[in-house]
Formats: C-alpha cells, sequence, structure tokens
C-alpha cells in the first residue's frame, strides 16, 4: 500500500505512490520471469504455461526471453538448424528481384541509429533467409509484406533461428497468404465486418454505407501489424500474442482497432475515402495490452466457427492454416475451457450482472453472454484456450492482397 503524507494528495504523497507503482510492477515482471523459466525448465517444457505467459500482460517481456520462448509456442527445434541450400538462389529464384527490390525498402524496420554496415549485413540475411524458405517450399508463394514478419524474427532470434520459426509460421499461421491466388487472404479479411457487427450494428451499418471495405486492414493483416507500427516493442509484444494463439487472431485485434476507434469512424464523413483515410492512418499510441484482452475475449464470444456462415455462405469446407494448426488443437484437447471460462464467469460477476450482455447485439442469442470489454487480460488470457470449436470452421477462403 502506498503511503501517504497527511494531506493526502500532495507532493509527497504523489511520489510514493509512484514509488508503490514501480516496486509492484517490478515485482509482477520478476514474478514472471520467474515462471517462464520454470515453464521452460520443466520435463517437458509446459507449453500451456508458455502460451499463458505470451498472451498475458506484457507479453514475454524481453528479446532474450523470446529466444528461447517463440521456438517452443512452434515446436521448433532450436539446436536444429535449417540445412543450408547449395543452390545460387539469388539466381535461380523467380522471386528474388520483388524481394530484392522489397528488402530495400525497409530501412525504417531497423533501429533507428543502427550503423549502415551492420543493417545493409541484415537487409542481406533478409533476403537469404526469404528466398531459402521458398526454395525449400515450393507450395509457398511470397507476398509482399512477407519480408515485414522475416524481419521482425530476424532482429529478434537471429538469421539461424529465425529461418526455422518463419518457415515453420509459414506453412501454419501464414500458410493462407502464400497460395497462388491469394483468394484465402480476401477470405479472412472478410471476418473483419462481421466481428464487428456483432459488437457494434451502428459501427458496422456506418462502415457499410460508406463502402470502405476492408482493404484498410490488409497490411495489418499480412505483416501482422509490423508495416504499420514504428515501435518495434509495440510489434513483438504483439508476435507474442499472435503466436500463442489462433492463425485468425490478428483479424480480431484489427477488429478491436476499428471498434476502439468508434468516434472518430462516426464523426467522419460517410465516404469510402473519408473512412479508408482514417482507418489507414493507424495510431501509433495505442492502448495495447487493452486490446489484446479485448481480441482474446471477442474470439471467445464470437468463434471463427459462428461467424463462418457470415464471412463466406457460399463456401465448401477444405484444410486452411486454422485446421492444420495441431499443436494448438492438441493443447486444446485435454480439456473443454469453453466450460471453464463459464465457471469464471459465474465465480467473477456479481450476481446481479451475471445476466448482462455488454457488447452483443440484442437481436442475437447464439452467443455466450459474456461482458467482454469488462474482462481483465488475464481472464482473456484464459478464455484464448477456447479454440477446439473454433478449428472446426475451415471455410474455403477466398482472398486478394495489395496490389
Amino acid at each position: 500500500m502506498a503511503l501517504r503524507s497527511e494531506q493526502g494528495d500532495g507532493p509527497t504523497s504523489s511520489r510514493w505512490d509512484c514509488g508503490a507503482e514501480k516496486a509492484d510492477f517490478n515485482a509482477k515482471r520478476k514474478r514472471k520471469v520467474a515462471e517462464i523459466h520454470q515453464a521452460l525448465n520443466s520435463d517437458p517444457t509446459d507449453v500451456a504455461a508458455l502460451r499463458r505467459m505470451a498472451i498475458s500482460e506484457g507479453g514475454l517481456l524481453t528479446d532474450e526471453i523470446r529466444r528461447k520462448v517463440w521456438p517452443k509456442l512452434l515446436n521448433v527445434n532450436a539446436n536444429d538448424p535449417p540445412p543450408i541450400s547449395g543452390k545460387n538462389l539469388r539466381q535461380m529464384s523467380k522471386d528474388y528481384q520483388q524481394v530484392l527490390l522489397d528488402v530495400r525498402r525497409s530501412l525504417r524496420r531497423f533501429p533507428p541509429g543502427m550503423p549502415e554496415e551492420q543493417r545493409e549485413g541484415l537487409q542481406e540475411e533478409l533476403i537469404d533467409i526469404i528466398l531459402l524458405i521458398l526454395e525449400r517450399n515450393p507450395q509457398l508463394h511470397y507476398y509482399q509484406g512477407y519480408h515485414d514478419i522475416v524481419v521482425t524474427f530476424l532482429l529478434v532470434v537471429g538469421e539461424r533461428l529465425a529461418t526455422s520459426l518463419v518457415e515453420k509460421l509459414s506453412t501454419h499461421h501464414l500458410r493462407d497468404f502464400m497460395d497462388p491466388t491469394m483468394d484465402n487472404t480476401k477470405h479472412i479479411l472478410n471476418y473483419l465486418m462481421p466481428i464487428i457487427d456483432q459488437v457494434n450494428p451502428e459501427l458496422h451499418d456506418f462502415m457499410q454505407s460508406a463502402e470502405v471495405g476492408t482493404i484498410f486492414a490488409l497490411s495489418w493483416l499480412i505483416t501482422w501489424f509490423g508495416h504499420v507500427l514504428s515501435d518495434f516493442r509495440h510489434v513483438v509484444r504483439l508476435y507474442d500474442f499472435f503466436l500463442a494463439c489462433h492463425p485468425l487472431m490478428p483479424i480480431y485485434f484489427a477488429a478491436v482497432i476499428v471498434l476502439y476507434r468508434e468516434q472518430e469512424v462516426l464523426d467522419c464523413d460517410c465516404d469510402m475515402a473519408s473512412v479508408h483515410h482514417l482507418l489507414s492512418q493507424i495510431p501509433q499510441d495505442l492502448p495495447y495490452e487493452t486490446l489484446i484482452s479485448r481480441a482474446g475475449d471477442l474470439f471467445v464470444q464470437f468463434p471463427p466457427s459462428e461467424l463462418a456462415r457470415e464471412a463466406a455462405a457460399q463456401q465448401q469446407a477444405e484444410r486452411t492454416a486454422a485446421s492444420t494448426f495441431k499443436d494448438f488443437e492438441l493443447a486444446s484437447a485435454q480439456q473443454r475451457p469453453d466450460m471453464v471460462l463459464r465457471q469464471r464467469f459465474r465465480g467473477l460477476l456479481r450476481p446481479e450482472d451475471r445476466t448482462k450482455d455488454v457488447l452483443t447485439k440484442p437481436r442475437t442469442n447464439r452467443f455466450v453472454k459474456l461482458a467482454v470489454m469488462g474482462l481483465t487480460v488475464a481472464l482473456g488470457a484464459a478464455a484464448l484456450a477456447v479454440v477446439k470449436s473454433a478449428l472446426e470452421w475451415a471455410p474455403k477462403f477466398q482472398l486478394q492482397l495489395f496490389p
């Protein structure tokens, strides 16, 4: 408890309050670091605990910890480097010229003040990683924005481990973005408006009237926000979150950004140009931890399986990244966390609040009645374990990337 002067609210009180808050923050951080190391040192590694740590407030805290935990989240053996290709990939790859152009334009993704020689060396490594992954996986097709994801891993874990992690990511979470036609990307974007509609019909209808579409969120989705956020700390915090979650979590995070900016959108002229311009300029001072919590809670309340009909009514089911996300499915198979979540709600909410439906539209009764925006980060993290039912959606995706 913070110490206070007799006056209660003077400068002395403020200094003690700040000191107490800092001490509490440091204690929580120290506890979390200890819990992460305990999970890493368990035999076998407690991957479920690492997922909770990655999702909960602050994420994985440091790049040193990320280098140890990210491979566990992706089920990659950090001590088994990918084989080096004996081919001259820069001469052979059909994608080399495009990759080269994209990497040359990626200067802003490197830390300010980094020596030019060091940055140029990392850019060469970035090219090599991308070409090697494409050569080893001919079913994957390069897209503009892929390098924004790869450079994040390169800066955090280095070239060797980044190659292994991004290769695994490319065949799972990012798989739908790397199809030849990119129809799947368009379909994933089609989940954005149904999520917004369930939470805020007025905002949804305004955006529909403006005919703004979802193209403003394209770069958010396919780069995991790496292309649009200037602070690297925020980028890696989101990567902690996305790596620990269902492959569709980035579209839920995109939805909560739009919902958070509700008043700005409604104050716009109701036309495509105005709304698109506003939403394309993503704020850099977003309350990231709050939005992460809300995205997790919305995933639980409105899982993909419930939204699939609205996103793709005419599509037949087929294998997608979501349906091949085996390690996440396995982590969820030992219990029914949706029931655990509901029990937690019964314990956390006051009796008079238990029947309230804060965000669900009055016209629907198909969804779990959760007070989504009022949830704590911890509860949001626990809620994200509800994955098994979401893995059943698997509609045939249809997508289209930026020109």
